[in-house]
């Protein structure tokens, strides 16, 4: 039986585990969203996974398969509009429509909430991940926001980097 479910603070090591193998190391290579060619070291930890979760206005979902949490999306309330992150499938099950229906559930979560619009940072060099949200009705709205983060906790850039910022109307 699968389910989209609302993470808990008990959640957060497994959640950790999926996001890391996601997008970094050896067992990211095995899907094709991996960000291992350009980012070091770990994308999340449980701590800051549980911190995500307890926030005010942040819900993360979880996909769940047989007792085991093999996808994950990030949602923050931001006025009237959803910004989505950390959208996991497992490496292997990558290519499955997993991503697809986190995706959706993450914008029927939005229009409960009145969200007008679904927005998201990714990183601009990430073209096949920019070209699969833009199949999904995600654009481009222009504007870039710099990778400052120097914390090695959520990855240390093998290269310059900038986010790049996409946007989908629910409305």
């Amino acid at each position: 039986m699968t389910e989209i479910l609302k993470a808990t603070i008990e959640d957060a090591e497994q959640i950790a585990e999926l996001v890391n193998s996601g997008y970094r190391g050896e067992a990211s290579r095995k899907g094709w969203t991996t960000e291992d060619g350009i980012l070091g070291g770990t994308r999340i930890d449980a701590k800051g996974v549980r911190s995500e979760i307890m926030k005010d206005g942040t819900t993360v979902l979880k996909y769940v398969e047989a007792g085991s949490i093999i996808g994950c999306v990030e949602l923050v309330h931001q006025i009237n509009k959803m910004y989505l992150g950390m959208l996991t499938v497992k490496p292997d099950l990558q290519a499955t429509g997993i991503g697809k229906k986190l995706l959706y559930a993450g914008e029927q979560h939005a229009l409960k909430h009145s969200c007008v619009a679904m927005v998201m940072w990714v990183i601009s060099v990430r073209s096949e991940l920019i070209a699969w949200y833009q199949r999904h009705g995600y654009t481009p709205t222009g504007e870039f926001r710099p990778f400052d983060n120097t914390d090695p906790v959520f990855g240390i850039p093998k290269m310059p980097l900038q986010f790049m910022v996409l946007e989908k109307p629910l409305v």
